[in-house]
């Protein structure tokens, strides 16, 4: 790799592998020109994560030293740190982290792989946030036959990946996670610009060629939905996906992401090359892989450049509050999936199981009558990230409802027949100029496109409790909507987890029958008592292994009595059977005004 001219960076960080079976990732940070007493410390979130994780909970042993003598260090609060530095002279700091989080917002090692993201790593020296980054990952014992792989613009590195990499700034090098280890390594090129993925855990059953193939298709679809022929806002791309026994989750970058998925989601080597892949069905875990790929490439446009004002500039010491999220989260998950569809990867029968499922997740949360989507997003810091057995009676979902808010508009927009969502999109683009905008530029652009204001609809779907009118407008794009009986757990007003024969309650939700009868979650329903079926006979008790146990034993009592425990106590739960409720069901209708919708974005 060609090297770069040797940035002036007055703030180097060199990372290493200390102790993998430990592990600790140990750092070194330097300050060419630190100022009197300088401060610095170390971000509480993650950008596209919104909850306060409090990372400086990971950083040990930090010490300092100027011209070779130790500095004194003083904790101003919990990750806040200065130290009794002289002005203008070299200062040095050395720090430990311990890395044990498989997920994406943080940081990982042990003996197979190593991942960080550098708000976990990387001290922010304050006053010399904006100045350029240099940062440095050495490689030892424990990395050898390692690659490693980041977003970050090389300067020196090996074959490998290992040396020198810049930042411009610290916000540049907190966009940028680092992942290393054995991988999995491919390449594509889309919209003229060279994609990397690379795969941690995977077995060697992988069907890779099939996976390059598949996510080129999405980065060209969606390189062609914001710019048609004109090439992305990004020189290379890297995908960082580990696959692990059970996991699933993905954080969106300026030109990557980091992935976690299920190993049994990837897809598989078929039987002979002659052998065709199966039709991906809504149900399939290679489904949800590339709508989780889908999802996290658009928002390399939609979060990660055109983002909430609020977000002009991140404040890593603290919450950043916006009600966008139903927008960036939200329209976001309307296109993963419909860029599945656009790109050849699902069929509309499929496509239109996950809408349904969609609508379905919704209906079945009481709390969208509680909270609006624009409060869900204010929220966040306290109740998405903070998920507890209340979680659906209080809150909505901006990721789910600000979905359907997106497909209410562009329905309506293709309805009416002046533009459609896309169009919108790409006006926002523009009039943004890929930088911060508010809910007044999507208005604008609304009114601009639809020839008419949507001030209403904003303020009745986004700011208020009403429910969407979906049907109506999926009928009138070439939508056959039905309804199924719904599973029992929803009847009755529960979320449940069955395993090993035992049904645990997980959540009661708000006004069902399970909670008029006493239920709790945390209970084990452990079975039934049923009152005899003629009079004067015997009442008969029977123990459940799994759910539908209960609809097998109960026969046509309108009335049953749930035996649960609850904290070791045996407790009789009275149920009145619920009368049948309903979920939606979507199909094919009218092809071709359903094509036009699924098929079609003009440029």
């Amino acid at each position: 790799m060609p090297k770069r001219p040797t940035p002036a960076t007055s703030v180097r960080f060199t990372v290493s592998v200390q102790d993998a079976n430990a592990h600790l990732f140990a750092v070194t940070l330097q300050i060419e020109h630190p100022a009197k007493n300088q401060r610095m410390g170390l971000p509480v979130w993650i950008p596209g994560s919104y909850l306060v994780r409090e990372f400086s909970q990971h950083l040990q042993n930090l010490q300092a030293w100027q011209n070779g003598q130790p500095v004194a260090i003083r904790q101003l609060d919990k990750n806040h740190w200065q130290a009794a530095a002289v002005a203008g002279q070299p200062l040095e700091l050395q720090y430990e982290v311990y890395a044990f989080d498989a997920s994406v917002r943080t940081a990982f090692l042990d003996s197979t792989r190593g991942f960080f993201n550098a708000t976990s790593l990387c001290l922010r020296v304050t006053g010399q946030e904006d100045l350029p980054h240099a940062l440095e990952i050495v490689a030892g014992a424990s990395t050898q036959g390692w690659n490693l792989v980041t977003g970050l613009p090389a300067h020196s590195v090996d074959a490998a990946g290992f040396g020198h990499y810049r930042a411009d700034n610290y916000d540049e090098l907190a966009d940028c996670p680092v992942d290393m280890g054995r991988f999995w390594n491919g390449r594509f090129t889309a919209g003229g610009v060279e994609h990397r993925f690379v795969i941690s855990g995977a077995g060697a059953w992988l069907d890779g060629e099939r996976l390059i193939e598949d996510t080129r298709r999405i980065c060209e679809a969606q390189i062609a939905f914001w710019h048609g022929d004109g090439a992305p806002p990004f020189s290379s791309y890297v995908f960082m996906l580990h696959a692990s026994a059970d996991g699933y989750g993905g954080l969106e970058h300026r030109n990557s992401t980091a992935l976690i998925c299920q190993r049994a989601d990837l897809p598989r080597l078929r039987s002979s090359s002659s052998e065709k892949p199966a039709a991906l069905k809504a149900t399939d875990g290679y489904t949800t892989l590339l709508g989780l790929i889908s999802h996290e490439y658009f928002h390399t446009w939609n979060v990660k450049r055109l983002r909430p004002a609020e977000f002009k500039r991140y404040d890593y010491t603290a919450e950043n509050y916006t009600e966008l999220l139903w927008f960036f989260e939200g329209f976001t998950s309307y296109y993963d999936d419909l860029i599945l569809r656009r790109a050849g990867l699902i069929d509309d029968t499929a496509y239109l199981q996950l809408v349904a499922k969609t609508i379905n997740q919704v209906q079945q949360t009481p709390g969208r009558h509680l909270q609006s989507v624009a409060q869900a997003s204010f929220d966040a810091w306290v109740k998405y990230y903070r998920m507890n057995e209340n979680t659906p009676n209080a809150t909505v979902s901006y990721y789910t409802k600000g979905s359907l808010v997106a497909l209410c508009l562009d329905l309506t927009l293709r309805a009416e027949g002046h533009t459609t969502l896309d169009a919108v999109m790409r006006e926002l683009w523009q009039r943004c100029q890929g930088g911060p905008m508010r809910q007044a530029d999507l208005l604008r652009a609304l009114k601009r496109l639809g020839k008419r204001s949507f001030e209403g609809e904003i303020a009745a779907w986004v700011h208020s409790t009403a429910d969407l009118p979906l049907m109506s407008l999926l009928q009138g794009q070439g939508t056959k909507v039905s309804h199924d009986k719904a599973p029992l757990a929803q009847q009755l007003g529960l979320r449940v987890a069955e395993s090993g024969g035992s049904v645990q309650i997980k959540t009661v939700l708000r006004g069902g029958t399970a909670e008029a009868a006493g239920m709790a979650a945390g209970d084990e329903w452990l079975g039934l008592e049923l009152a005899a079926v003629r009079r004067g006979g015997t009442p008969e008790a029977w123990r459940i292994h799994k759910l539908d146990d209960v609809t097998m034993l109960r026969g046509q009592r309108p009335r049953i009595t749930a035996l649960v425990s609850r904290d070791n106590r045996l407790l009789k739960c009275p149920l009145d059977w619920p009368t049948e409720t309903q979920a939606v069901k979507l199909a094919v209708g009218d092809a071709a005004r359903l094509d036009a919708w699924l098929s079609h974005s003009p440029t």
